[in-house]
């Protein structure tokens, strides 16, 4: 009997989601915006259940972040594989307001490997202003870029590194707002433009369709959107941008993006990755989950189920870091170290606060379920003003929440909150020992609690943020640029006060 699953199947901010089979084995790419390492590579046996084995940029030199807004950096990376060659595209969204010249809005990347999980090489630039690229390698050899506005097909050399022709709008779409995130699948002889439209918010949805020929013209499938979710009470929200697989079985299944609720409209974990069953029509089209709309439940495909142990608990035992660990934008390696304390992970304050884009060294992991715990030990004996260590559940800049060791006046422990206009002290515990203090926030939907104990074992309650809306794509109307998702580690700097003491970490716990 096969076994059910639950969408989503890559479970926190793992958005814009691109996935290959390469004989048994699937990979998955998704974007990762102003987070370093860049461009999470995952890896499946059954399509259900993933974990990281890689990721595309790990040079911090291939791809400078430091100055990069939120929400921008890398954007919809896509990956392929050809002749024995792994291929990644991605957009790099940078600062500009659009015009040309100087001031560049965006650029693709591509990098190869010839083993999924990397080495990749450095990236290669192509300039081409616009966003979500795909490759598409046609029956003849030929490369291509299939990149928005809809599907605007770009003809590439044959090592897919440059530009060698004219952009074609082969289909601009149906019409819906935000036509983007293409791809092209030729199959019996139709090209088939798969085309996400709608905004990547609430109503977001798949259009198709298909030409025998690469350029068009291009029919519309009688059954668009092929995916979309009508039920505004679903748990299952802001399905789209998509890309067909065939199992070695010969099934059909979609990939997409969405977004689970958390008590009201707010995605807090962020956009993530989910699945479903792809039907061929007699007439030569195909329909996503019979045109149900997303699955909550689903019947899993018909493959062995293949588990992966998952990195919840890091003792900081090892030299690298594992995979489900993030840096916010570039990080500074000459202040952060597991080597330095055996055993710990090493944080040196520096200059640069949570709420500035110049901060170094805050290390988060993904938010997976609307409800967990996370806990850490952190030795840290600041002395002066601003000097500050300890637990973050961040979205951006611009929004967070921290749960500090730090000296104002003396030795505390704060919590603080940003909501886009500043921060805000909503707790205070004074007089806090000079020992290492274990730190633990639990999370309850919209609700966050923040403890501390001085054995991990008696633990008191410091202060509890209710309602934590700021922490979500949705939550802060007049902070419009927000695509990521809200993750949770540590961090340490000095509060602009200039100091440099270390921050030591023993261990970091994520439980659901």
């Amino acid at each position: 009997m096969r076994q059910e699953y639950c969408n989503p199947v890559q479970r926190g901010f793992f958005p814009d989601p691109s996935v290959i089979r390469v004989g048994d084995d699937y990979y998955m790419v998704n974007s990762s915006f102003q987070y370093f390492p860049a461009i999470p590579i995952s890896h499946s046996k059954d399509m259900v259940h993933w974990h990281i084995i890689g990721h595309a940029i790990t040079n911090p030199e291939y791809l400078p972040l430091e100055d990069i807004k939120d929400s921008h950096g890398i954007w919809a990376p896509d990956i392929s594989y050809h002749d024995g060659t792994f291929y990644i595209y991605a957009t790099l969204r940078l600062n500009g307001s659009g015009t040309r010249g100087n001031n560049v809005l965006r650029r693709q990347l591509l990098v190869t490997s010839k083993t999924p999980e990397g080495p990749y090489s450095a990236p290669t630039w192509l300039e081409v202003d616009a966003i979500d690229p795909s490759h598409f390698v046609d029956d003849d050899g030929k490369h291509y870029m299939v990149i928005a506005k809809a599907a605007t097909v770009i003809p590439l050399s044959d090592d897919g590194k440059r530009v060698i022709g004219e952009p074609f709008a082969a289909w601009t779409g149906t019409g819906e707002c935000c036509p983007e995130g293409p791809h092209i699948l030729k199959k019996d002889g139709y090209y088939y433009a798969i085309v996400a439209e709608g905004g990547t918010g609430y109503g977001h949805g798949i259009n198709v369709a298909r030409s025998k020929n690469l350029y068009g013209p291009y029919e519309e499938c009688p059954y668009n959107p092929v995916l979309r979710q009508f039920k505004e009470d679903s748990p299952i929200q802001r399905t789209g941008h998509g890309k067909l697989v065939q199992t070695q079985n010969g099934d059909w299944w979609m990939y997409y993006l969405l977004g689970r609720p958390n008590q009201g409209r707010y995605t807090t974990v962020g956009r993530e990755s989910g699945l479903d069953p792809v039907t061929w029509t007699e007439d030569g089209w195909f329909i996503v989950n019979e045109g149900k709309g997303p699955s909550e439940r689903q019947i899993a495909p018909d493959l062995k189920p293949h588990v992966f142990e998952r990195n919840l608990k890091d003792d900081f035992e090892e030299e690298k870091l594992n995979l489900d660990w993030e840096f916010v934008r570039n990080p500074d390696y000459g202040s952060c170290s597991s080597t330095e304390r055996p055993g710990y992970f090493r944080i040196w304050t520096r200059d640069g606060r949570l709420d500035e884009i110049r901060a170094k060294n805050t290390l988060v992991r993904r938010e997976q379920e609307l409800s967990y715990e996370a806990e850490t030990k952190v030795e840290f004996y600041p002395t002066k003003d601003g000097e500050q260590a300890g637990l973050t559940c961040y979205y951006s800049t611009a929004t967070y929440a921290r749960f500090s060791l730090c000296y104002e006046g003396g030795r505390k422990l704060q919590l603080v909150i940003n909501r886009n206009h500043g921060e805000e002290l909503m707790a205070e515990v004074l007089d806090i020992k000079e020992r290492a203090v274990y730190l633990k926030v639990i999370v309850e939907k919209l609700t966050r609690s923040f403890y501390y104990s001085y054995d991990g074992k008696e633990w008191t309650l410091a202060g509890v943020l209710e309602n934590c809306i700021y922490l979500c794509d949705e939550g802060v109307p007049d902070d419009p640029k927000r695509h990521t998702g809200t993750l949770v580690g540590i961090y340490a700097n000095n509060g602009g006060c200039g100091s440099r003491i270390p921050a030591d970490f023993d261990y970091f716990y994520y439980q659901e």
